[in-house]
């Protein structure tokens, strides 16, 4: 059994996984940390993580960058690995999450579903031989009109995906409107669209001289990211201190 600490336990995301976690039997959330609670939960919620009273096994957080700093304060001094879901890190709260990560285990993923994180794999099985072959890679990224970061974590985490298979030489674009120039070659596009009620698409184009290759994936509800963060969960209860990612819980 692992116990949960649900961090946003009443936003979308955090209830998502609420309902997800009442029908597992091997996950409980022990209680949930939220500013706003009108008391429907069915474990304690407290206005701040530090004033939680329940043991736990691993924080879950799905809540936004403010809480970071309180979240890794009380992971490093209880001794609780986290699994951290939020985008829209800072470089600086990145290096917060790094240094954690020396002295708990910490979980950070761009995206928490199976199907993101094997789309990340394959990038790096196809990437070295499109792009010796001098095909330029753009990422195109949808949401819904209340993401409120662009781009997202996730287009972030597929395009260092393929920069790594690069040696890292190759630099992201967001907006040519203000560039009068040919692409260069090495460049990575990354184009956020926001919308409707669009739950999250990305597409990874590699455009070769008359040939295009397209890798597109498509989530339909939140319920694909809850269950990766609830499975994450289960991956990092015991885990000895270090940075994971969902490489390690998919077995890369």
């Amino acid at each position: 059994m692992v116990n949960i600490i649900m961090v946003g336990c009443n936003g979308k995301m955090g209830q998502v996984i609420t309902n997800i976690v009442k029908d597992d039997a091997d996950a409980t959330i022990v209680a949930g940390v939220d500013v706003f609670d009108d008391g429907h939960n069915i474990y304690p919620v407290y206005k701040s993580i530090s004033m939680v009273q329940e043991d736990a096994d691993v924080i879950i957080d799905f809540s936004n960058p403010a809480s970071l700093e309180s979240i890794l304060e009380y992971s490093v001094e209880s001794q609780v690995p986290a699994v951290l879901c939020s985008t829209g890190y800072s470089k600086e709260q990145i290096a917060q999450i790094d240094e954690a990560a020396t002295k708990v285990a910490i979980l950070r993923s761009g995206n928490m579903s199976l199907g993101i994180n094997t789309m990340a794999k394959v990038m790096k099985a196809v990437t070295k031989v499109l792009t010796e072959a001098g095909f330029d890679v753009e990422i195109v990224e949808k949401h819904h009109n209340q993401k409120i970061d662009a781009p997202s974590g996730t287009a972030l985490m597929l395009a260092d995906a393929v920069n790594e298979q690069l040696n890292n030489e190759y630099e992201y674009c967001y907006d040519r409107s203000q560039i009068r120039e040919k692409r260069p070659e090495k460049q990575i596009g990354i184009s956020a669209v926001r919308g409707g009620s669009i739950v999250g698409e990305h597409e990874v184009i590699f455009a070769g001289t008359d040939e295009v290759l397209e890798f597109k994936h498509t989530a339909y509800s939140k319920a694909i990211f809850a269950k990766g963060a609830v499975q994450a969960a289960k991956f990092l209860k015991g885990q000895k201190v270090g940075m994971y990612s969902m490489k390690d819980v998919i077995g890369e």
